[in-house]
């Protein structure tokens, strides 16, 4: 009879209890998503969604957008540990000081996968 070889445990994953979203003006989606690729510790993963901006401290930089009324954004969202929100946010604005770039914060009730990872 085969015996199963141990195997080396993983270390627990810890499951997200917040959700970040920053609204960034699609000039600085590269630079945006680089800064958060290279801060895996704190944003190991993330979604990106195209999105629209409209208000009165929205800049409208194209044409096209002063005509719509608009500014084109990413939305890109984290789902994350609270205890990392403060320091990834202070680490993105420390690289990238722009007042058109805005954050919330709201809870996750529950996150989940429908397998399991690896």
């Amino acid at each position: 009879m085969n015996m199963p070889t141990p195997l080396t445990p993983k270390p627990p994953r810890r499951t997200p209890d917040c959700l970040l979203t920053l609204a960034v003006p699609r000039a600085l989606e590269e630079e945006i998503l680089d800064a958060l690729l290279a801060l895996p510790e704190l944003a190991p993963g993330f979604t990106v969604v195209p999105g629209q901006g409209i208000g009165r401290s929205v800049e409208l930089a194209s044409t096209m957008e002063q005509v719509q009324g608009r500014a084109r954004r990413v939305l890109v969202q984290v789902a994350m540990q609270h205890a990392q929100v403060q320091p990834l946010i202070d680490t993105l604005r420390a690289a990238l000081p722009s007042p058109q770039i805005a954050y919330w914060v709201v809870p996750l009730l529950t996150f989940g996968r429908f397998g399991d990872l690896p």
